[in-house]
């Protein structure tokens, strides 16, 4: 009998469909765990932009475009990782 916690999508898999699936998900996973470093990063970075903006001239505010890059990295990533995870993870 089938699982009825998975979805229907995922209740007749054979082993080389639940291999990718799994890996599919541990890319996902990775893609989790680097949003989270690139946030932590992020924060750090934060404490200089008011800095940058304030006293750097003109164009020239290299922290803050590294903060926006790493904003990009945090969504990108974090999207990602998220549509990669979908769906029940398998219990050991």
């Amino acid at each position: 009998m089938a699982n009825s916690l998975l979805p229907p999508e995922e209740r007749n898999l054979t082993p080389d469909q639940v291999e990718a699936l799994d890996k599919r998900r541990e890319l996902g996973h990775t893609f989790l765990v680097m949003a989270g470093q690139f946030s932590v990063i992020a924060t750090v970075l934060l404490l200089w932009v008011g800095q940058d903006l304030t006293y750097s001239p003109g164009w020239k505010h290299p922290m803050a475009y590294y903060f926006v890059i790493a904003l990009c990295l945090i969504t990108g990533f974090g999207i990602t990782g998220i549509i990669l995870r979908r769906g029940t993870p398998r219990i050991d």
